[in-house]
């Protein structure tokens, strides 16, 4: 009896220590290791990173003909939105129409400020107001504080940041 428990106790040590031997060769060389990686390099590299790259550029235009849309719908001719100057030649008779917090610097011709006397533009740089038909200054920074316009009789060249509109 003693015999087939020494035999049986040797037994299971033996079990015991072929299983764990098996499983650390499991553990240490199976899958996501360097020799067997769960995902190859070149599969990132070259597919995924294509795939994601094609569905964000999807998107982004997706987004800009949204944006396009919703600026073209007011039915100017011209229109805009920045975030440097752009700058806008005016002819005779055009007028621009400025979102709230457009920037408009008039560079050279006249313009005046459209719309009513407490409706106008903030002149940013003489620190006041000019009131609807006051004339620009040239070289002077004007801020529109609600939806407000810029008109011109003889043309004018303005460098507009933020969102405008121009019509004929």
């Amino acid at each position: 009896m003693k015999k087939r428990k020494r035999i049986r106790t040797v037994l299971c040590i033996v079990a015991a220590a072929v299983g764990l031997t098996a499983f650390g060769a499991l553990a240490a060389g199976g899958a996501g290791s360097q020799s067997d990686p769960l995902v190859t390099l070149s599969y990132l590299t070259d597919t995924f990173t294509g795939q994601i790259m094609d569905k964000v550029d999807a998107a982004i235009a997706q987004r800009n003909a949204q944006l396009l849309r919703e600026l073209g719908g007011s039915g100017s001719a011209v229109s805009g939105a920045a975030s440097t100057y752009t700058a806008v030649t005016l002819a005779a008779g055009q007028i621009l129409y400025g979102e709230a917090g457009c920037e408009v610097l008039l560079r050279s011709g006249s313009a005046s400020c459209g719309g009513t006397a407490s409706a106008g533009l903030t002149d940013a740089t003489a620190g006041g107001s000019l009131g609807g038909g006051g004339a620009l200054e040239a070289n002077h920074l004007y801020l529109m504080p609600e939806s407000g316009s810029v008109s011109t009789s003889g043309g004018a060249v303005l460098l507009v940041r933020g969102g405008y509109a121009v019509s004929p």
